[in-house]
């Protein structure tokens, strides 16, 4: 059986690495997942009076797409030595109304990545400190940190760096494994 993985890419950046990191992974990922890209980038700022009527449609057809998962990768850069507010908000999004969460118990991947040397390092430690709220059991190792990432894809955005991919390989691997242990 195939599980069903929701890809959330934290930039919105046309030429993004972020987003070609998440097609890269989803090509590397094994039979025993299928990986997709959930968009977030029209979702609305989270704001609880608006869930106390009807909430945004954009809000409840996010809620509704995540829950159809077994599990969730988010790949994101790093803004500022943190994740980038549009992944903060997606998790908000997605973690209300309180006691309704589509996070819970969802095996989660962390890949952050960084055309500098650090790989975002920042942006990967802030969002695991949030996912141990939500009560996604989160990949541990291999960690996935991917620095100087303007060198691992060609101009169409087609991953070319062979030790990248090597890695890359063993991250999503690492990952089918995880979430086959945690949902068996």
């Amino acid at each position: 059986m195939s599980r069903k993985v929701a890809v959330i890419v934290g930039s919105l950046r046309k030429g993004s690495f972020s987003r070609a990191t998440a097609r890269a992974l989803a090509a590397l990922a094994p039979a025993s997942l299928k990986l997709e890209i959930v968009e977030i980038g029209d979702l609305p700022f989270y704001d609880q009076d608006l869930d106390e009527g009807t909430p945004p449609a954009e809000w409840s057809r996010f809620r509704e797409t995540i829950a159809g998962y077994d599990g969730v990768i988010f790949v994101t850069p790093e803004y500022n030595r943190s994740l980038p507010a549009v992944i903060k908000n997606a998790i908000d999004v997605g973690s209300r109304p309180y006691g309704a969460s589509v996070w819970n118990g969802k095996p989660a991947g962390v890949v952050s990545l960084s055309v500098g040397a650090t790989g975002g390092f920042g942006a990967n430690h802030h969002l695991r400190q949030t996912l141990v709220f939500l009560n996604m059991p989160t990949l541990q190792q291999p960690e996935a940190y991917y620095g100087n990432a303007g060198t691992f894809f060609d101009d169409e955005g087609n991953l070319v760096n062979e030790g990248t991919k090597k890695v890359m390989q063993g991250f999503i691997d690492a990952y089918a494994a995880w979430v086959e242990k945690l949902l068996g």
